[in-house]
């Protein structure tokens, strides 16, 4: 048995979730819409809200069980049936986290705007 592999913090260590994200996430609790980007996927629209944001992702709670690591998904940001300044980006479902009660919190990389607002970089308004 080799004792280096428990050398204290020397050794080598995955990094933690948080040094893997590319930004600072906020607490914000934003009205949004999602729903599926492929036509091979089950048509919904799930009208969750968001329980935090960054500037390239949101992370959510559904009780929508057809999300799926790797699935690309339109996200409207903040989202307003009556707003036609809401930004839509296409998403990836990077993160899927199994909660009490029937429920999934789901985790979304924004990729890029899908509207024609003129922002063309990911980014979620506050």
């Amino acid at each position: 048995m080799d004792d280096s592999s428990n050398s204290g913090a020397s050794s080598p260590v995955a990094p933690a979730v948080s040094e893997l994200r590319r930004g600072r996430r906020a607490k914000l609790a934003r009205p949004m819409r999602v729903r599926p980007s492929e036509p091979r996927d089950d048509h919904f629209d799930d009208l969750p809200n968001s329980v935090n944001a960054s500037k390239h992702g949101i992370y959510f709670v559904s009780k929508n069980s057809t999300y799926y690591k790797g699935m690309r998904v339109f996200v409207t940001f903040p989202y307003s049936a009556h707003d036609p300044m809401s930004s839509e980006y296409l998403a990836e479902v990077v993160r899927i986290d199994i909660l009490p009660n029937n429920k999934f919190g789901i985790a979304v990389d924004l990729k890029m705007t899908v509207n024609m607002s003129g922002n063309t970089r990911p980014g979620p308004r506050a």
